[in-house]
């Protein structure tokens, strides 16, 4: 079967490219945007890629094609599949009719950290020696690709809130029918198509829905959002984070930047988790692994050692390297909790050196302005703070810039972000470039010009 992906290069859609030529499929794609990581993944497959808007990329006539979710009525390459009746499909429905259906899926939900606890779930199964099967929006370095087919019959997935495609408005979620669900955190975010938080929590609840109640769903008991919820109904057995006499897992003596922590199971401890990773976000991350894989059969004590020798995920807190003494940290963080949580785990491992946080509004929901009114605050713990203000944002960063309690800059240019960072960076600072894009280049473009 010749299976061909428009929006190919995007880390789902990129993995579903992956997944399908291990199935033995013949795969092809097409994007507007290709940069690494993922283009280098798909070259290295040996997937052939073109871009969005060549008309000749449906000479062959597949037998399938694969649409993603940026793709909208008007689009050259959608008008075409449809002109031409080509048989299509989304990403998520590909998935879960040639990959999941079978498989025992651990599903990982929720605003912030899909990608990091999704990551440490598979790294944790693999330890194990279970080979799972994952698709996860990022590189784990553990394994070097975004997704695999793995062996029967778990199968790891980031489950994304976001809509399925064009034609399918639901959350993609939805189609995965997990029996084992972590349900991280819940705020308001993707406000390009959610109109406000109650309707991210409906979604929410219908995945809750898709749980068997053989399943398990692991949720901490402080986030407001989930619980609300969970009220909606559940009918699956709740595991609890958190530090109530009813929580089945907690964390003791966390050290200060996040790299040490005990975990609880009932009140009783269980070992103590010693990693590179930093920060409160991460230290949850865990707990969620560990509560997954133990419903898998991984002994709390496994999942421990094998989060000792767990390795980030690509653009999360990835050292880019180092020059004059000065440190290059890319990040993906585009909301304010998540900006907020690194920079304080950055702040406590590195204690008394500089921090130089530079960030580019690049979600859909920054971009609009949504959350505006918390990103200075976000920002705190910086020493300084260079806001990269685009032509087409759509509002003004000032607006920033005037709450920001560290100094501030506003640049529209990637040019003049360098040259800012050169001549004002020094030995034993540290420099955290925050975006979900490629960012024109920007983090070897400065490492270049420092070195």
């Amino acid at each position: 079967m010749h299976v061909h992906i428009l929006g190919i290069c995007g880390t789902f859609m990129g993995g579903i490219a992956l997944l399908a030529r291990e199935l033995g499929y013949e795969i092809s794609g097409s994007d507007a945007n290709v940069y690494p990581p993922m283009s280098t993944q798909l070259e290295n497959a040996g997937i052939t890629l073109s871009q969005l808007d060549d008309p000749g990329q449906f000479d062959a006539k597949p037998d399938l094609v694969v649409v993603g979710n940026a793709l909208s009525r008007g689009n050259p390459a959608v008008e075409t599949v449809l002109n031409q009746g080509l048989p299509y499909t989304s990403g998520p429905a590909f998935l879960a009719e040639y990959l999941l259906k079978n498989r025992w899926v651990l599903a990982v939900a929720g605003t912030h950290g899909k990608t990091t606890t999704s990551s440490m779930l598979a790294w944790i199964l693999e330890h194990a020696g279970l080979n799972p099967g994952f698709l996860v929006g990022g590189i784990p370095q553990n394994f070097g690709i975004s997704a695999r087919s793995g062996s029967e019959p778990f199968f790891v997935v980031e489950a994304d809130e976001y809509d399925t495609a064009f034609f399918d408005k639901r959350s993609k979620f939805v189609h995965y029918r997990p029996r084992t669900l972590i349900l991280n955190n819940l705020e308001f975010d993707h406000a390009d198509i959610f109109p406000d938080l109650d309707a991210i929590k409906r979604q929410f609840h219908h995945l809750v829905r898709t749980v068997p109640g053989t399943g398990l769903i692991i949720a901490p008991e402080h986030d407001a959002n989930l619980q609300a919820v969970l009220s909606l109904g559940c009918w699956t057995p709740l595991e609890a984070m958190g530090d109530s006499d009813n929580a089945t897992w907690s964390i003791q003596n966390v050290n200060d930047d996040g790299s040490q922590f005990d975990v609880c199971l009932k009140g009783e401890r269980q070992g103590t988790v010693k990693w590179p990773l930093i920060g409160m976000h991460n230290v949850h991350n865990a707990i969620m692994a560990i509560a997954a894989a133990r419903h898998a059969g991984v002994p709390v004590a496994h999942a421990i050692a094998a989060l000792g020798e767990f390795q980030n995920v690509k653009r999360r807190m990835e050292v880019i390297g180092e020059a004059r003494g000065i440190t290059i940290y890319d990040d993906f963080a585009h909301h304010p909790t998540a900006i907020e949580s690194t920079l304080h785990g950055l702040r406590h491992k590195i204690a008394s050196g500089r921090i130089i946080a530079i960030l580019e509004p690049r979600s859909n929901t920054m971009r609009m302005g949504i959350h505006k009114d918390s990103l200075a605050d976000s920002l705190a713990e910086a020493n300084q703070v260079v806001l990269y203000q685009p032509d087409d944002l759509g509002w003004d960063l000032d607006y920033v810039r005037s709450r920001c309690k560290p100094p501030c800059q506003v640049m529209s240019n990637i040019e003049a972000i360098i040259q800012f960072v050169t001549q004002t960076a020094q030995n034993g600072d540290h420099v955290l470039i925050m975006s979900n894009g490629a960012f024109g280049g920007l983090h070897k473009k400065l490492l270049d010009a420092l070195q």
